[in-house]
């Protein structure tokens, strides 16, 4: 089966790993598991590994600061 340009996009857009997520962000894994155990880190699962998008998390991010901003 051939790649689509659209699966190369979604595998550049996943982080695999708290350590992955951390590096992205600029955390330390510790910060990363926090973080999601408290549910204030968008993330998903499949089975016991820890998955986010950049994308996602730029979003996510944005709407961090537009929030500081309103308040």
């Amino acid at each position: 089966m051939q790649k689509s340009a659209n699966d190369n996009h979604l595998a550049d857009d996943v982080l695999e790993g708290a350590g992955e997520i951390a590096a992205f962000l600029k955390l330390k894994s510790r910060q990363v598991y926090t973080a999601v155990a408290a549910g204030h880190l968008p993330h998903y699962r499949i089975g016991s590994n820890l998955f986010a998008r950049k994308s996602t998390l730029l979003s996510w991010i944005a709407s961090q600061e537009t929030a500081k901003v309103a308040a």
